[in-house]
């Protein structure tokens, strides 16, 4: 068996670096997430580290129901769901931006990776 140690190396590498992104963009998710639970006088903006907890603060920013939180179990079914959760998602983060007067449709540009980090941004720290 002929195994291709460059190849396998080249995919680790990869694999790392993606894996740095990814806890990188966490961390700094959480950082908002309490950032804007402060801003808006939220309690529990510390569940922005806590998987599932941060859906849940989420709800809790947009002022609804923490039943809400539920709705990402939408996201397992197949095909469908991941693009219903997706358009949750967005009137969710519209609705945060209506709460922090700024314009609703700001939610919609939560489906653009990088333009996303950066709208979250500027909710949290912006004037």
């Amino acid at each position: 068996m002929v195994y291709h140690t460059g190849l396998m190396d080249l995919f680790g590498a990869f694999m790392l670096f993606f894996a740095v992104l990814a806890l990188a963009a966490y961390i700094y998710t959480a950082i908002v997430l309490m950032a804007l639970a402060k801003k808006t006088k939220t309690p529990n903006g510390w569940l922005g580290w806590i998987p599932i907890g941060n859906i849940y603060l989420l709800t809790q920013l947009a002022k609804l129901s923490g039943w809400w939180t539920f709705a990402f179990l939408i996201a397992f079914f197949p095909m469908v769901g991941a693009v219903a959760f997706t358009g949750i998602m967005v009137w969710w983060w519209w609705l945060i931006a209506e709460r922090l007067k700024k314009p609703g449709y700001w939610g919609l540009l939560m489906v653009l990776p990088g333009v996303n980090l950066v709208v979250m941004g500027v909710l949290a720290w912006g004037k």
